[in-house]
């Protein structure tokens, strides 16, 4: 890890209070960044405060809906005034309820929608004019789910597949203008929401290490740094890319394994 690689770099994260939007936040922390948080909840920021008080670069907590785009425009505008560039944007903020399509209601379409599609360009359309000043980039947070369909759940694999496909769309808009923009698609990972579905749902646990290649599923840490590798230098010619972060998800064909029987 280069502790440097950010250094007086301006990194705004969404979601950033808990799971892995606290990891990436954490992760360009330790690579020297300037980062921005901004979650719905003011207690997970404050505590995400507390935790990381100690870490180099500057924290800066904001709390707004970044389903609401008054607010997300206001707080980018905000924060750049404040810090005086925006270079990154990491779009992480989403919600993940269940529920297949006959029985999902027009409420928690709407609200999977408002969170992970609208917030999701929302952010965007508000930080492009400072990212093309900055010359900077976009990470946004994809998932499998949006490669593939989970069961059980229409909305918000249906999102996913919209956050993947808007990826590649300002990626090509926005390359002449100095803009790249990329996606992390990761595949199981143990925020607090899956820790809640493993403790209540027994056999879960061991179901995800059948149908993971590598086994297991992965701590937010390992998936934080795919972020800073997309958002960095070192990735100055990879644009419109998803980036799959799954442990071999998404190389499996879904024939079982032989060696399980």
């Amino acid at each position: 890890m280069d502790q440097n690689r950010f250094l007086g770099k301006t990194v705004m994260v969404t979601g950033a209070g808990s799971g892995l939007g606290a990891a990436v936040f954490k992760r360009f922390l330790l690579e020297g960044a300037n980062v921005i948080g901004v979650d719905l909840s003011e207690d997970s920021m404050a505590r995400f405060r507390d935790r990381n008080s100690v870490l180099s670069g500057q924290i800066t907590l904001k709390v707004a809906d970044v389903g609401d785009p008054d607010a997300i425009e206001a707080i980018i505008n905000e924060s750049v005034e404040e810090l005086g560039a925006l270079d990154v944007l990491v779009n992480n903020a989403g919600i993940a309820p269940t529920g297949p399509a006959a029985t999902t209601s027009n409420e928690l379409w709407r609200s999977v929608m408002k969170v992970n599609v609208d917030g999701l360009f929302y952010a965007t359309r508000a930080a492009l004019p400072h990212l093309i000043q900055s010359q900077g980039n976009i990470v946004n947070t994809a998932s499998v789910s949006g490669i593939g369909a989970d069961y059980n759940y229409a909305a918000y694999d249906a999102s996913k597949g919209a956050v993947i496909n808007f990826t590649r769309s300002v990626a090509v808009d926005y390359a002449q203008r100095g803009v790249r923009c990329n996606a992390v698609a990761p595949g199981p990972v143990l925020t607090p929401l899956l820790q809640k579905n493993l403790d209540s749902t027994a056999g879960l646990k061991e179901a995800f290490g059948r149908s993971i290649p590598l086994g297991r599923i992965a701590a937010p840490e390992e998936i934080a740094p795919a972020f800073t590798f997309l958002a960095s230098s070192d990735a100055s010619y990879i644009n419109g890319h998803i980036l799959a972060a799954d442990g071999g998800v998404t190389a499996w064909n879904g024939q079982p394994n032989p060696n399980d029987l």
